[in-house]
């Protein structure tokens, strides 16, 4: 799989400087985290769910949840189970049959989101061979005295299968939200993910709870960012869990709620200037119909805030974050120049582009991170944007 693989190949030559990159589920986890991207969360209910899965393939997502936990209601857990289970195998079967035919789509990285840790051997064992389809599984409200369970069940299934399977924790307790239990929540968080580093892929941020426990909700005119009481936590999970200095770990952004139309308070936020050239002013005027603008903006911050990726609840939100995740010429020429050998040493160097400082100690976890995101999104073009890219990921 890689990303924008559903578009024609001749396509992207025009689009990439640097092509994505193909990985497999069975590439390495510093590969995997960085290529989540939009990461599609579905309820394990759905009764086609082997179909929704290709056809999301298909349209370019490379990650999914299948889930059993806030998606659906407690008396339909069983059903789900049975559902979840028969639909995997489904798409195992399938994919033994069409070995050596021509290609087919293939299944992105699948994630179970369970409720109780022993849901996950128990699942593990009712899926048999089908469970080489599986990647892993998202951890709820995830704390230190709640993960150890998990984590430990997961390293069971994961003997008892002989297959690799990653942890997804999910930081969405009250406990990380509240002043006086945050500290000490946080390291402990810390202590049980590093313990078992090797099975964590990335941890998910789960703000919609977030705000829950104030009663809030963000309107679509405003970011995770614009409710401060999130922003803080936001910034706390990063400062403890997401350095740049060999302890962190990828923290994926929080979910935007809206996909359809909603009466504006605001004008749109997305800038008229980007899609003036060509023919995109009418992808513009559909991203502000479906309340797109305010995604947009969300990435970015996401990003500036040491975010990648994000959770997903509607396949129209994937490639905008797939766009966005794409790494622009001058990042990626900045990047190069700050790695290059001979500037070990440090020093500072005018950019290429002629715009900026590069400072070459200061600036080297950047350039690193920005050329392992390159690796699995590619690099644009040096005259491509991000509309360009959208208007070409979007499926027609």
């Amino acid at each position: 799989m890689r990303h924008f693989g559903h578009i024609a190949p001749e396509e992207r030559q025009r689009l990439f400087h640097r092509e994505p990159a193909v990985f497999t589920a069975d590439s390495p986890a510093r590969v995997l985290a960085a290529a989540l991207g939009a990461t599609l969360y579905s309820p394990a209910t759905r009764p086609h769910l082997a179909d929704d899965v290709l056809k999301q393939a298909s349209g370019g997502v490379v990650s999914m949840v299948l889930c059993l936990e806030d998606s659906i209601d407690d008396a339909d857990v069983p059903g789900a189970e049975e559902n979840l289970v028969r639909q995997i195998t489904d798409l195992a079967a399938r994919s033994r049959a069409e070995a050596g035919a021509a290609p087919a789509v293939e299944p992105p990285l699948l994630f179970i989101r369970v409720r109780v840790p022993e849901q996950i051997p128990d699942l593990v064992a009712r899926l048999g061979p089908a469970v080489r389809l599986l990647s892993g599984f998202v951890l709820p409200k995830f704390t230190e005295e709640r993960g150890v369970p998990f984590l430990e069940a997961l390293t069971d299934a994961e003997t008892a299968s002989g297959r690799r399977l990653f942890a997804m924790p999910v930081l969405e307790s009250p406990d990380l939200l509240y002043l006086e239990t945050r500290r000490e929540t946080l390291h402990g968080i810390f202590r049980t993910v590093d313990k078992w580093r090797d099975r964590v892929l990335a941890l998910r941020l789960g703000v919609t709870d977030f705000c829950s426990s104030y009663g809030l909700r963000r309107a679509p005119d405003m970011t995770a960012y614009d409710v401060q009481i999130v922003a803080s936590v936001i910034a706390d999970v990063v400062n403890v869990l997401g350095r740049a200095d060999g302890t962190g770990f990828t923290v994926t952004g929080p979910v935007w709620e809206y996909f359809k139309v909603q009466e504006r308070m605001f004008k749109p936020q997305l800038r008229r200037s980007p899609f003036l050239e060509g023919e995109v002013e009418e992808l513009r005027e559909a991203l502000i119909e479906h309340d797109m603008d305010g995604l947009l903006r969300e990435i970015a911050l996401d990003r500036t805030n040491g975010l990648l990726g994000k959770t997903c609840i509607h396949p129209s939100h994937v490639m905008p974050v797939h766009a966005l995740s794409v790494v622009s010429h001058e990042e990626y020429s900045d990047a190069q120049d700050i790695l290059e050998p001979e500037r070990l040493g440090g020093g500072v160097l005018r950019s290429a582009y002629t715009n900026k400082m590069n400072e070459v100690k200061p600036h080297r976890a950047w350039a690193e991170r920005t050329l392992e995101r390159a690796e699995v999104f590619g690099v644009a073009g040096e005259d491509i944007g991000f509309v360009e890219l959208l208007a070409a990921g979007v499926p027609h």
